[in-house]
């Protein structure tokens, strides 16, 4: 009554699908191992119910499901799996073993397929549950092996396949090892909250609010991301329905919806949503992986979910607050207000000296001066002889004369750090300089975008680059995932002038940036996170191409996160580096960067 079509497209629809086998068997244990980003080996290891050995040999067969035992079962689904077509599949492109024994047999089996050809059925010594290994896949279909992408990429996908089952059983125990190194190792978490801390980190709980809405039609669990804290990347959207991660653009909307006006234009909140309907109210079978659903009545689960949100978000204040570091800071004591009747506080009284003037004596005190006292008496007697008389007052004492006090008025108001060429910085944004045929107004921001696009484009075609190191590197958690989207593009990353390393499973180091680039460890987490953005987008153009794009996007980056202020010395070296330019007149993107206002126009105004 269902034709899919097949499942397997890459080494992470495996994971999927033996991981939700998985569960549905009743493990609360689940180990999953991989080699070679899933090219040699797949392996998934559980302690559910087992199979006996005719299950076992008869599970591999197309449309062979224990899920299902009428055909009015497929419109009351409650497990993750139902058509059968799992296992056939696999066993169609790759080399499988299967290791199962259930609780009440005393020998397990082992049963061994390749290219959906049965091999082997033998008794074995195993552990109740089920033990499925994967080994060379797509061995018999080359051309599919061919266009695997490496094994970052692959990884990556299996990691966001591990991550979308292990969020769904918080009370199961999960365990990820790629290459004999482990990834993930989640033991049951208490809660929901406590899994998606073990998964995600710290620092994404930490900005979660909690989502909740009870109705006739849906009920409605989970947390949303603050506002202000909403990423321009998308990563960290999860909606569940009974139980089964799916994607919904439509519902995406709704909640995006609730942040209007709230969040910043172009950025993507946190959200992880369960929602939970009548099973005949939904259909999990319009997509072959399952990854899509479709609900009876989309409009009215659109408008809960969005007035759910709404309401979530406005109970809590997002407003930052002040924080007092009151720790090793004295006390200060506080009074009563009788405190003045018993202890008197009197204003101090500044000593001064009225007949001061410095520009009538040179600076010395007058005769009738309180401080004539403080000069000793020689030196004052010294002084006296060689002191001109009253009338001279306009100059001072020097060895040779008097000499006119207001000769050297002028140089206390030079400024000395003008250049040699006048320029104006104007809020900013604009520089100002006097040109032949009139005033020439630069952008500083589309500047510096050309700048940084020449100079990239140098670094990535030549491998010319500098790096200015930071003297205290800076650790930004990325995740798992987008951890090894810097692996994957370290190269790319060095020729430009980036240092970043791996630190643990989710965390990267910048260690240095390039020339020109802020690294202050706030605008550090904001470079890492629009790196991210620029590296999710798949390349797959010809070499100068790529070259050309990721130039310009990193230009933009660039210019866009340094918002110091520009000093008059520091915009006459912008000036020199943008002429020197190939084409300093517009941006990579073709925008102006400078204009010219001639003498003419300028005249006509007045």
């Amino acid at each position: 009554m269902i034709a899919a079509g097949e499942v397997v497209q890459r080494p992470a629809s495996v994971v999927k699908e033996l991981m939700e086998n998985a569960l549905d068997a009743g493990a609360d244990q689940v180990t999953v191992v991989i080699l070679d980003a899933g090219r040699t080996l797949v392996q998934v290891i559980d302690n559910g119910c087992g199979m006996s050995p005719d299950d076992a040999v008869l599970c591999f067969e197309r449309h062979a499901t224990s899920k299902i035992a009428s055909a009015e079962d497929l419109s009351d689904i409650r497990t993750f799996g139902f058509r059968g077509e799992a296992l056939a599949s696999i066993a169609a492109v790759a080399e499988v073993t299967l290791r199962t024994r259930r609780a009440e047999d005393e020998v397990g089996c082992e049963v061994r397929f390749a290219d959906s050809r049965h091999l082997s059925t033998e008794e074995a010594a195993v552990p109740k549950g089920s033990n499925f290994a994967v080994r060379n896949l797509f061995y018999n279909v080359p051309a599919r092996r061919k266009f695997l992408k490496s094994d970052n990429v692959e990884f990556k996908h299996i990691v966001t396949e591990f991550t979308h089952v292990a969020v769904t059983r918080p009370d199961a125990a999960f365990t990820l090892t790629h290459n004999g190194r482990e990834i993930f190792v989640l033991k049951p978490a208490k809660s929901l909250k406590f899994r998606i801390q073990d998964i995600l980190g710290m620092n994404v709980v930490n900005e979660l609010v909690d989502v909740s809405a009870e109705t006739s039609v849906v009920r409605i669990s989970g947390y949303a991301g603050r506002p202000d804290m909403a990423k321009k990347s998308l990563g960290n959207q999860y909606f569940f329905v009974n139980g089964r991660y799916f994607r919904s653009p439509y519902l995406h909307k709704a909640v995006l919806k609730a942040y209007e006006n709230l969040a910043p234009d172009g950025t993507t909140p946190s959200y992880f949503i369960w929602l939970e309907v009548d099973p005949h109210a939904v259909d999990v079978n319009i997509s072959p992986t399952k990854s899509e659903v479709k609900f009876e009545d989309d409009s009215v689960i659109f408008q809960i979910l969005y007035a759910c949100v709404k309401e979530s978000l406005g109970k809590n204040s997002f407003v930052a607050s002040i924080d007092f570091d009151r720790e090793g800071v004295p006390d200060i004591p506080v009074f009563g207000k009788d405190f003045e009747k018993y202890r008197p506080v009197a204003e101090p009284l500044p000593s001064l000296d009225p007949t001061y003037n410095p520009f009538d004596n040179d600076g010395f005190p007058s005769q009738e001066s309180y401080f004539t006292n403080v000069i000793p008496a020689d030196t004052a007697d010294s002084f006296s002889k060689d002191r001109p008389a009253q009338g001279a007052d306009s100059g001072f004492l020097r060895q040779g004369g008097l000499v006119d006090r207001r000769e050297d008025y002028g140089k206390l108001f030079e400024d000395k750090t003008l250049p040699s060429k006048s320029v104006i910085v104007l809020q900013n944004r604009y520089i100002l300089t006097a040109v032949r045929s009139g005033l020439l107004v630069i952008n500083i921001r589309r500047a510096r975008e050309r700048i940084f696009y020449e100079r990239f484009l140098k670094a990535l075609s030549q491998n010319v680059h500098v790096t200015q190191c930071s003297l205290f590197p800076v650790a930004v958690q990325v995740g798992v995932e987008n951890r090894l989207l810097f692996e994957e593009h370290s190269a790319m990353l060095s020729s430009l002038g980036f240092d970043i390393s791996s630190f643990g499973n989710d965390t990267v180091v910048v260690n240095g940036v390039p020339e020109g680039y802020s690294v202050e460890p706030g605008r550090v987490q904001t470079m890492v996170s629009d790196i991210t953005v620029a590296l999710s987008d798949d390349h797959n153009s010809v070499a100068e191409m790529m070259q050309s794009a990721m130039a310009e996007r990193f230009a933009r980056l660039g210019a866009a996160g340094d918002n110091t202020p520009v000093t008059n010395a520091e915009a006459q070296r912008l000036i020199d580096a943008l002429f020197a330019c190939g084409n300093a007149e517009y941006t990579s993107s073709g925008h102006r960067t400078m204009v010219i206002m001639a003498t003419e126009d300028i005249e006509g105004r007045f």
